[in-house]
């Protein structure tokens, strides 16, 4: 028996696996009262002070979702804002409890760093922003180009690797901070800024003079965002990744923040599953039944958050794209709920 419990010890460890004791961030967020979720520390359309000091965005909307699945309250929320360098960190320590920092998944993320990769939450790619009296239309026109990049992100290592691949010169300007990075921009430092097309259009949005700045319509890189947990815990990765599921599905069978108590007690079964009037399936991760249902009150489906916060409906009027339902031609696409 010795034995084997060394052995079973020594397996848990070359696996890297957490022990029992760290395997409970349910039971700590339910004992806190609250979910402690990191964001940025300032996103527009992810997550982002409003000028009432209240955060709002596509991240910060996952992160009161998985509050009112889990508490049945959407306000039970802290919001840390963390840096590009503290984000895993912060994570890895248990500062937070999920990470929503609108974070590139990669392999190595996956592998090396202890911590899990949960679903896609929203499909973006590496691009530039410029001037658009600078005459650039594609990525081969900025062969020369001095070009802002944030520290500590996969944007660096991209544009290392695409000077290489495509025989361009680029000569990046380093910035430890994206807000520093947009000023020295906005300022006439770099010729070009490189970041996920999506915080290039928000930072765009919110320049001195939005109408002298566009996008430039190629990317360079898959950058596929989504949520973070800690290695070793199912039960709350599982958590994560159904409440974006189900935000999904949502969409999928037409249930909104406006009509999801309507639709509980309507006859479609998988409405029914979803919301909670059959089966039991918030019990089997540790939560009521009605913790989808709770979800979607709050914050209303994957469509409504984004079309409120990036889409249609906000300063960044970004389409739908990829982020659209598989239905519609994108790769929002939901694991049945049976």
């Amino acid at each position: 028996m010795k034995h084997l419990l060394l052995a079973t010890a020594f397996l848990a460890g070359a696996h890297g696996l957490a022990p029992a004791a760290e395997a409970a961030t349910l039971d700590t967020v339910k004992q806190r009262g609250i979910l402690s979720c990191g964001v940025s520390t300032g996103f527009a359309g992810f997550s982002a002070p409003d000028s009432q000091g209240s955060y709002r965005g596509l991240d910060v909307d996952y992160c009161r979702a998985i509050a009112a699945a889990v508490l049945g309250d959407a306000a039970k929320v802290r919001f840390v804002p963390l840096t590009a360098q503290n984000r895993f960190t912060a994570l890895q320590s248990g500062e937070v409890d999920v990470l929503l920092r609108n974070s590139t998944q990669t392999f190595l993320r996956d592998a090396s760093i202890g911590l899990h990769i949960g679903p896609v939450n929203f499909y973006d790619g590496q691009g530039f922003a410029v001037r658009r009296d600078a005459g650039v239309a594609k990525v081969a026109d900025l062969n020369g180009a001095t070009v802002c990049v944030a520290q500590g992100t996969t944007h660096e290592v991209t544009l290392g690797d695409t000077a290489r691949a495509r025989n361009i010169r680029f000569q990046p300007v380093v910035f430890e901070r994206p807000d520093t990075m947009y000023t020295a921009f906005f300022a006439g430092r770099c010729d070009a800024m490189t970041q996920d097309a999506s915080a290039l259009a928000a930072a765009v949005s919110v320049a001195p003079n939005p109408a002298d700045y566009m996008v430039v319509s190629e990317t360079i890189s898959k950058e596929p965002l989504g949520p973070f947990t800690r290695n070793g815990d199912d039960q709350w990765s599982n958590i994560v990744a159904w409440v974006h599921y189900g935000l999904v599905e949502a969409e999928e069978q037409g249930v909104t923040a406006a009509n999801a108590d309507e639709q509980a007690k309507g006859p479609n079964p998988v409405a029914q599953r979803l919301l909670g009037t059959s089966g039991e399936f918030g019990s089997r991760l540790g939560l009521d039944n009605r913790w989808m249902l709770n979800a979607i009150r709050a914050v209303g489906n994957y469509g409504e958050i984004f079309e409120r916060n990036v889409g249609a409906q906000s300063p960044l009027k970004l389409q739908r794209g990829l982020n659209g339902l598989w239905s519609g031609g994108g790769l929002m696409y939901a694991i049945p709920y049976r």
